[in-house]
């Protein structure tokens, strides 16, 4: 028997269904709350709204856990690499020896973008936000492939899906070539996919590059790191946009627009600010501590605590050690990284912090692996990105996929001026 929960409004009495994840995930299904009684709920910022049933991601903010189909993260970090992880995210298994060689043929072949669309950089100023040009590029790959997305056609689909996958790093790296005015450097077929990428991004015509082995495996650890994160902004956008049945490139450029936000996927970036801002004061990390904690100051620690982990976030116990590893090997002595690791020290020690739970979290670490590695500041977000898009793809896919979607249309509550008359100009005070 299903469980119900009843509501009651007045005179009337609304009996509502439970919903049961397969983690014990309680809610209550208030579908037919306006048409029974004329009510609607209001929630803020989705702060307890659950706007969809999904079988992508577990995430536990209370415990810190994050599992990809089941498979927690830790595991997926140590043992995979980043094309493996987004196959699972998209196709809800982890690929056979088969499956893996021919995801990877494709992700190899679909690599190159139009030539025609090179041109389009030549159009935004050596200024431009790469978010805004990956955006953009994203969108336009919908006019080079125009042809109708066909749910039951799964072979074109999984190409789609693999020229999204592909193309955008490519994108990416053209871009940032295109911000420092060096040639762009094409995608290589003998190379996997995050040391094609990093190719793309740091070798010059001018003299051979070598992908350094462990900056590819931490390049890896990243991305999967980012790959997918539950019903957050971007997701969410993503699927908004994509419930109107647009194509799956504007879907994916919403998404991209809504993770560009400082208080989404902009935070790593905003974290670095915020360090080189200590840094050319002095570097005094108690003296903004102490602001931090303060109501009246207008400075804000970025980097600690999660919308959603009330715990530390497990991304970020990984990324960690990944991050003194790296910076270890690499013999680099940032300053930054000192500031850094004394934020993190106060963070875990103060009372204020760890009464409220205030962890560091995974934008906090990947800034600075990600400046050890080479990558100028505005890349940060772009990077997310790239993590992020097997995500996106998936939550997709999953939506396209199921026979239930409608058009997202949130209500509203009308605060407003009530009905009045229209006033001719020449009688209005």
């Amino acid at each position: 028997m299903t469980e119900k929960v009843e509501i009651k409004i007045q005179d009337a009495t609304f009996e509502a269904p439970v919903v049961v994840g397969s983690e014990n995930e309680r809610a209550i299904d208030i579908g037919n709350l306006r048409a029974k009684t004329g009510f609607v709920t209001i929630d803020p910022a989705f702060m307890n709204t659950a706007s969809t049933k999904s079988a992508i991601t577990f995430l536990d903010g209370e415990q810190g856990i994050l599992r990809y189909r089941g498979y927690p993260i830790e595991q997926l970090a140590e043992h995979c690499e980043f094309v493996e992880v987004a196959y699972l995210l998209i196709f809800g298994e982890l690929p056979n020896e088969k499956e893996l060689l021919r995801w990877r043929t494709l992700l190899t072949r679909h690599s190159l973008i139009h030539e025609d669309m090179k041109h389009f950089f030549d159009g935004f100023p050596s200024t431009a936000h790469p978010m805004a040009v990956l955006s953009a590029m994203v969108c336009s790959l919908s006019t080079y492939y125009p042809e109708e997305v066909d749910l039951s056609n799964k072979e074109q689909l999984e190409i789609t899906y693999a020229r999204l996958i592909s193309k955008i790093r490519t994108i990416a790296a053209f871009a940032y070539k295109k911000s420092i005015g060096q040639p762009f450097v094409y995608p290589r077929n003998d190379l996997k996919y995050c040391a094609n990428f990093l190719n793309m991004m740091f070798s010059v015509p001018a003299e051979p590059y070598t992908v350094d082995p462990e900056t590819e495996k931490v390049m890896n650890l990243l991305l999967i790191l980012h790959a997918d994160h539950e019903q957050n902004c971007s997701t969410s956008t993503v699927r908004l946009v994509g419930s109107s049945r647009a194509n799956i490139f504007a879907s994916m450029a919403g998404g991209i627009l809504a993770l560009w936000g400082p208080l989404h996927g902009g935070a790593n970036q905003e974290v670095i600010e915020m360090l080189e801002a200590i840094q050319k004061d002095g570097g005094d990390v108690k003296k903004y501590v102490e602001l931090a904690k303060d109501k009246k100051s207008n400075f804000r620690l970025m980097g600690f605590g999660h919308r959603v982990y009330k715990n530390f976030d497990p991304r970020a116990k990984i990324i960690k050690a990944a991050a003194d590893k790296v910076l270890s090997k690499l013999g680099i002595e940032d300053p930054l990284l000192g500031i850094a690791k004394q934020l993190e020290e106060a963070a875990l020690q103060d009372p204020y912090f760890v009464e409220r739970k205030l962890y560091p979290n995974v934008d906090f670490y990947s800034g600075i692996i990600y400046r050890a590695l080479g990558f100028p500041t505005n890349m940060f977000t772009v990077l997310f990105a790239l993590g992020r898009l097997p995500g996106w793809v998936s939550h997709w896919k999953e939506m396209m996929e199921d026979p239930t979607t409608k058009i997202g249309r949130p209500r509203q509550i009308y605060t407003g001026a009530p009905a009045r008359d229209f006033v001719p100009l020449a009688k209005r005070a």
